[in-house]
């Protein structure tokens, strides 16, 4: 296969990639209106959404022939994502969707702020007005009439966003398709065993649509969408996984409000347009700098 071959492949697969990402978002987005349709314990949504979600990986990747693989980045993947997908629920359920989601989506910022200290990778002054203009709008958040509930919510939000820039850049970095599965089968199944915590804290009782509900959690919002992530980390950087990922922090809130009747406050959503606004500008020219470099 000649030169012109391979980098044909490799630009089709890099589209597919962010078709599929795009598909990713989209499913991810109707986590909010779940959980806030869901009257459990966070920590029992938590335990068998990632039950359910464990079960579809870890079935996939038995069927497909990939071996579960232990090392470094498998830890990384695992404890990263278990400790985002736990504690995004309960920011879920203590602020508004809106504030839980866009505030995780301060990702983009986390990962430069790793890749600097942890990958030594050179900070722009671009990507230092980046962070400034959105530490300001996450400022916003907090400028909104809030119970301690609510203001705990928005810092669970901003702890679940660098939990999920550490599991973008481990799965981006890693270099080995079976440990990335390895990595996120686990972290599942870690959820799984932390939330049923959760059983103990509050009599549990449900109803038919809840179940539903934590299917849609388990099987569309979660299982699938990380089959595809798996693929969609490997073709295309962390960075551009933020920027298509931005589709989430948009629709998220827009369920909620149709389905749910939550309406975040003014501050919020002034902070809300800020950063994703400024996240989404910074991400382009982050990848326009690169492919400059490149060429």
């Amino acid at each position: 296969m000649n030169k012109d071959m391979v980098q044909m492949q490799g630009k089709n697969e890099s589209r597919q990639a962010m078709l599929l990402m795009v598909l990713v978002a989209v499913l991810w987005s109707i986590g909010g209106i779940c959980i806030k349709m869901i009257s459990w314990h966070p920590f029992t949504i938590a335990s068998l959404r990632g039950l359910i979600a464990f079960a579809i990986m870890l079935g996939f990747a038995k069927r497909r022939g990939y071996r579960l693989k232990f090392n470094k980045f498998t830890w990384m993947i695992a404890l990263a994502e278990a400790v985002c997908m736990t504690v995004f629920i309960f920011a879920n359920k203590l602020t508004t969707a809106a504030n839980a989601i866009v505030i995780q989506y301060l990702c983009p910022v986390w990962i430069l702020i790793i890749g600097a200290i942890f990958l030594h990778q050179k900070v722009k002054k671009m990507d230092v007005i980046a962070v400034v203009i959105c530490i300001a709008g996450i400022a916003l958040f907090f400028m909104d009439q809030l119970s301690p509930g609510n203001m705990l919510g928005n810092v669970l939000a901003i702890i679940s966003g660098i939990a999920m820039a550490v599991l973008f850049t481990g799965n981006n970095t890693c270099g080995d398709i079976e440990v990335q599965y390895t990595g996120l089968i686990l972290g599942h199944f870690l959820t799984f065993l932390v939330g049923l915590s959760g059983f103990f804290m509050e009599p549990f009782h449900t109803t038919m649509p809840e179940i539903g509900f934590l299917l849609m959690l388990g099987v569309l919002q979660m299982g699938v969408p990380y089959i595809l992530f798996a693929y969609v980390s490997r073709h295309i950087s962390p960075l551009a996984c933020s920027l298509i990922g931005m589709l989430e922090p948009l629709l998220n809130p827009i369920w909620v409000a149709i389905f749910y009747g939550e309406i975040p406050g003014f501050y919020a959503l002034i902070g809300g347009v800020i950063i994703i606004v400024t996240t989404s500008i910074w991400c382009v020219l982050q990848n326009r700098g690169e492919q400059a470099s490149e060429t």
